[in-house]
Order: structure tokens, then sequence, then C-alpha cells
């Protein structure tokens, strides 16, 4: 049975998400955070050995990293869905997306958080980059959403499932206003109005709101 372990807001919602999606049949395992530092607690870190989330297990798989697992269990378990084919022309477009959601998004975010969290004046040449960087990616992703409905194209793909963390769930991390994206905000609507991505919220974390504006 092929078993999530999400960490409770966290990028491990991309994968339940994923599987409601899919409608395929899982286990979802629940770990809250230490109250004190926020962190995975000890039974998560378990896990693996780097004990970030998400990890999935399948038997006797365990497996980490957010791109891995949504290529695992599409390849294992997506009979071809929420996947561009290479003949398709959008091809391209939802390889560069899926990779940019972790390769360029989100380390964009993470490192304004870390510049903010060390209290690093605005003026300090690290923290213009950092805001130029994220400013830059937001704005790369909003000019791509005002030509289509989703990243890679008119339908949900994996990569939109990859890129939507770091625009709502993240925002508890490192507040940023997404005012100046009009077409970002248009998208998490649509994203907000699928019954996978209640569903997976609701289950992962129901405690909180999704937040989509």
């Amino acid at each position: 049975m092929l078993t999530v372990h999400h960490l409770g807001k966290s990028q491990s919602e991309r994968i339940v998400w994923l599987c409601e999606e899919l409608a395929i049949p899982y286990e979802l395992k629940v770990y809250d955070r230490d109250p004190n530092t926020r962190l995975a607690p000890p039974e998560y870190k378990a896990l693996h050995p780097l004990g970030t989330a998400p990890i999935i297990s399948d038997g006797d798989i365990v497996l980490a990293e957010s791109g891995a697992i949504v290529q695992y269990i599409l390849s294992r378990y997506g009979e071809g869905r929420l996947v561009v084919d290479p003949s398709d022309a959008a091809y391209a477009d939802y390889l560069y997306w899926f990779h940019f959601a972790n390769g360029s998004l989100q380390p964009a975010l993470m490192r304004c958080m870390v510049v903010a969290r060390a209290e690093v004046p605005a003026d300090k040449p690290i923290a213009q980059f950092s805001d130029a960087r994220r400013q830059q990616a937001l704005a790369l992703v909003d000019k791509q959403l005002s030509k289509t409905d989703y990243l890679a194209g008119d339908t949900l793909t994996a990569a939109d499932i990859i890129a939507v963390f770091s625009l709502t769930t993240m925002r508890l991390f490192f507040p940023y206003d997404l005012s100046p994206y009009p077409h970002i905000l248009a998208y998490l609507q649509r994203i907000g109005a699928r019954d996978a991505y209640r569903h997976a919220m609701k289950k992962g974390d129901p405690d909180m709101a999704p937040m989509l504006s």
C-alpha cells in the first residue's frame, strides 16, 4: 500500500493532492510539527536520513523529494494522467514548469525567508538581490498564466501540483503579497475550485484554510 507521510503544513501537501487527483488508494499518515521548534517530530525524521517533507513509502521503498515522488507515483499509478506526452507541443512547457517550481521558484522564496529571519536590512545587496529574484520568478509565472489556464496549457498537470505550494502554504513561512500578480490569483481560484484539491487540503491540514488569495 502506498503511504503518504504528511508533515502538517508542508510541501507534502503536494503528494496528498496528487493522490486525490489520481483517485488512487493510499494511506495518509499525518505528523504534527513540534510545538516549540515547528520542525518535524522525531518519528518523522526517522523515516528518511534528511527527515524533510514529503516522504512516501510503498512496500519496501521509502522515497523523499517532491519531484521524485511525483514522478514515481505518476509512473507506477498515473496511467498517463497529469503528464504531457513528448509528442505534444506543450511538452517543453510541461518540463520547464515542472522543474521551475523547485528549481527556481521555491529556492527564491526560501532565500527571502532566510534573509528576513536573519533580519538583514532591506538596503543590503543580498536582501535586494533576493527580493528581485522573487519578483522575477513570480512575474514569470504570472505572465505564463496570462496565456493559459494552467502552467502547461489548459488542463491541470503535475507541473501545477508541484508549483501551487509555493504560491499558497509557503506564505505561512514567508508572507508575501500576490496582489501585483492578478493571473496567479485567478489561477489559485481555479485550483481552489477543484474537488481533489479541497479534499486533499481538508485531509492533510483540516485546521488551515487554503491560502488562495
